[in-house]
């Protein structure tokens, strides 16, 4: 994802999306869902749908599986929308407003972050199909919902001492010194289709680039001129981990290899490839006081989250909604 779709893509981080993009084709517009005293019509619907509904079109997916997609997507995108009126409803309903220069401050903000001129903003959202205006009116939508968030969830969540010290004894092993491995690597692409003799020419030609490796070639060099993993431009990196975190095939290579060696010849799922052991790291472990911080703002991430969920499944049971196919 480029940096201009990167950047619409994350105007507002919390639990809420807002699609992009308008349907390209003309519909007879019809009453879609009712959510309480609003409606969601059928053109409001395929304008949320489209940009998604077209991933999946250009996708190579079989027409049944683009069938079963769109339809599943379809029924995810009506149940946003509706949770979206819901949630407006009782942002009315709690008088929470957004003012004028709260989404000039955000606009404001997201320029600053990407370096755009108010030109240079306007031309983005042009690509992508919204105007300024629009692109407001989303903004404003999301501060309001965020601020709902604030009142009927957040303000009602504190995270005990108790439960922090919970949390740490429960996942001492995280907090634990533990060894980080930098690794790099290599890799002849082998297809699933792969003859014995395409398998053994790709072998062969991994066989031969550890062979210059031993001969005092740089492992980054020869990442770039033969590997053919995407990490290839970057000399093969591909960065920090931790035992855990890797494959039972790599767990059993890295453990035998010492900085600045190379693995055996490993047949993986892509092809055959070889690990370099770039540099171990020791990361010092943390006291209950060092990750005291760090442990309240993940137990209040996971409560938040939950008790939106709760929150919302309780406003969708005290509200009238009727889905019209």
């Amino acid at each position: 994802m480029g940096k201009k779709k990167a950047f619409l893509a994350i105007i507002i981080s919390l639990w809420f999306a807002s699609g992009t993009g308008r349907a390209s084709a003309e519909v007879v517009d019809r009453i879609v869902a009712i959510v309480n005293n609003d409606t969601i019509t059928l053109s409001e619907l395929n304008e949320e749908l489209e940009p998604y509904a077209e991933q999946i079109r250009e996708s190579h997916y079989t027409p049944e599986q683009k069938r079963k997609a769109l339809f599943k997507l379809r029924q995810e995108i009506l149940d946003r929308m509706i949770d979206q009126k819901l949630t407006d409803q009782e942002s009315k309903k709690l008088g929470i407003s957004i003012r004028e220069s709260e989404v000039d401050k955000t606009i404001e903000e997201i320029k600053h972050q990407y370096f755009y001129t108010d030109e240079e903003l306007r031309g983005v959202l042009a690509e992508e199909g919204l105007t300024l205006e629009e692109y407001r009116a989303r903004i404003k939508e999301q501060l309001l919902q965020i601020k709902l968030v604030n009142i009927e969830v957040k303000s009602k969540i504190a995270i005990t001492a108790k439960e922090i010290q919970d949390y740490y004894q429960q996942h001492k092993n995280e907090y634990q010194s533990r060894k980080k491995y930098h690794l790099r690597t290599i890799l002849i692409g082998v297809p699933s289709s792969a003859t014995p003799d395409q398998k053994l020419s790709a072998l062969n030609r991994i066989e031969a680039v550890v062979a210059e490796f031993k001969k005092g070639a740089s492992f980054e060099n020869l990442a770039r001129r033969y590997s053919e993993d995407i990490t290839a431009a970057d000399g093969g990196d591909l960065g920090l981990f931790s035992l855990r975190e890797l494959s039972p095939q790599f767990q059993q290579a890295v453990r035998k290899m010492k900085e600045g060696e190379i693995s055996p010849v490993l047949e993986t799922p892509h092809g055959y490839q070889v690990l370099m052991l770039q540099k171990v790291i020791e990361l010092p472990g943390k006291t209950l006081k060092e990750a005291r911080i760090e442990i309240q703002e993940k137990l209040f991430r996971n409560m938040v989250e939950k008790k939106y969920k709760a929150w919302l499944k309780s406003l969708r049971e005290r509200s009238y909604i009727k889905i019209i196919q």
